[in-house]
């Protein structure tokens, strides 16, 4: 059970400046690719589209209905997805994955995830702090496939 104490400096200033402030909210015409993806544990939701050219995502577009965790993360990849390539983005996941099995981050880009490391220890929030690179993620590898939505 979460020690309320705990659960209270999880939320941070910074993580709900963060989760109050997402860029990119707006819907993509013609995306590449459309994905949507829930969270079986917590019920947050999250639509992404995106465009690619040569493996740099071009354009990034998100729809979020998540919990505050899953707003503040889906603000830190949107505030600096566009110019990255798909294999940087893959890296993120992966060490914000590794972040909360218990690492330190460590990629030099999207370097606010470390603002996010205290949730480690709450196995239930993970699902909503991966569901925006999850599912951007999931995009990247549908287009690298050639793969329309």
């Amino acid at each position: 059970m979460e020690n309320p104490k705990d659960s209270f400096e999880l939320y941070s200033d910074q993580i709900l400046l963060l989760a109050g402030n997402i860029p990119l909210m707006d819907r993509l015409e013609s995306p590449d690719f459309t994905i949507t993806r829930r969270s079986k544990l917590c019920g947050s939701l999250v639509t992404i589209d995106l465009t690619m050219a040569n493996e740099v995502i071009t354009s990034y577009g998100h729809e979020v209905k998540a919990c505050v965790l899953g707003q503040a993360s889906a603000a830190i990849l949107a505030k600096d997805v566009i110019g990255k390539t798909g294999r940087e983005i893959i890296t993120v996941r992966n060490a914000v994955v590794t972040m909360l099995n218990g690492s330190k981050y460590h990629p030099d880009i999207f370097a606010d995830y470390r603002f996010l490391s205290p949730a480690r220890q709450f196995k239930n929030r993970h699902d909503s702090i991966l569901l925006s690179l999850n599912a951007t993620v999931d995009a990247i590898n549908n287009i690298f496939k050639g793969v329309n939505s």
